[in-house]
């Protein structure tokens, strides 16, 4: 199948996902849109919310519903780097094996993230950059794809570790989790009280996935995309020739330059996901608050004034 048969079905299949996943995940659309976005660029997502939103089984649905391999892990005070990408063992013929931690899947949740020291978080940093990990000297590459989701609870504050800015860089997209509406929360209800089994099947698989990968680096965009995007992420850093004034008045530092590639890469397969086969500007703010809520850190006079990031944001697009 050649590249426009692919983007021409691309739409389709999105839609397939998004009705396999509704199945089991009540609301949410926003989240899921992310979640699959990110996947099809190659991109990690933290996630943000109270507890009981169904973050977890949102991450299981999604593995079934893509067929890949998935597992979990619990980030806690005392979890090792090893707990994550694996150890050397001695085997029963006296030689030092690697034997491989959970990392090794296609889908990996980090759950509660920030509940572990900085040098756990760490072991992360090479498999999320650069799809491998390093135990005594040696490579070892991670199965392809490759997806890191993890949650972060934002009201727990006892025994937590903020999560250093070269991590949350690695994070293609932060998503904020909402309360459910009523009508959602009815329908929650209904459906986990109840003896009622939902099975979802899949719809695609990795190799499917790899080439949808493949094609949305292939989207076309144009100059005038890219040059709004530089000007964009420009925007956020105070205190220089191109910062906006809500910038310098409330930013302490805004966004690197890994935020202007993932709001290409996001902004093309945004378009695809809708039927699109080139990029314009509005696929580029689609994507922008997931891409940026999380580069920019407020200083103390916005805390001050009670400021959020989406209002600066919105100020920019």
């Amino acid at each position: 199948m050649n590249s426009v048969e692919l983007a021409r079905g691309f739409e389709g299949k999105i839609s397939d996902l998004k009705t396999e996943v509704s199945k089991v995940i009540v609301g949410q659309e926003q989240t899921v849109e992310a979640l699959i976005n990110a996947l099809f660029c190659h991109g990690h997502v933290l996630m943000v919310g109270v507890p009981g939103l169904a973050k977890t089984l949102l991450v299981k649905t999604i593995s079934t519903v893509l067929d890949l391999d998935f597992n979990r892990v619990q980030f806690t005070p005392d979890l090792m780097p090893s707990d994550i990408v694996g150890s050397e063992i001695l085997d029963e013929q006296r030689q030092f094996r690697f034997l491989k931690g959970p990392i090794f899947t296609n889908l990996l949740l980090a759950d509660e993230i920030n509940r572990t020291p900085p040098k756990t978080q760490s072991a992360l940093l090479e498999a999320m950059q650069e799809r491998q990990v390093t135990a005594a000297g040696k490579n070892y590459h991670l199965p392809d794809p490759f997806f890191v989701l993890a949650t972060q609870n934002p009201i727990e504050q006892e025994g937590t570790y903020p999560l250093p800015e070269a991590q949350l860089d690695r994070f293609m997209y932060q998503v904020n989790l909402d309360y459910p509406s009523f009508e959602q929360e009815v329908q929650v209800l209904k459906q986990t009280t109840q003896p009622i089994h939902v099975a979802v099947k899949p719809i695609l698989n990795a190799s499917e996935i790899l080439q949808y990968q493949q094609l949305v680096k292939e989207v076309p965009v144009t100059d005038a995309v890219f040059e709004y995007v530089v000007k964009l992420v420009q925007k956020s850093r105070p205190n220089t020739s191109g910062a906006h004034t809500t910038s310098n008045q409330y930013l302490a530092y805004g966004a690197g330059p890994r935020a202007g590639q993932n709001l290409i890469n996001g902004a093309k397969c945004h378009a695809l996901m809708h039927g699109k086969f080139s990029v314009d500007i509005e696929d580029v703010k689609a994507v922008s608050y997931w891409v940026l809520g999380h580069r920019i850190v407020l200083n103390f006079k916005a805390e001050a004034e009670g400021v959020k990031v989406k209002n600066i944001i919105d100020s920019w697009l």
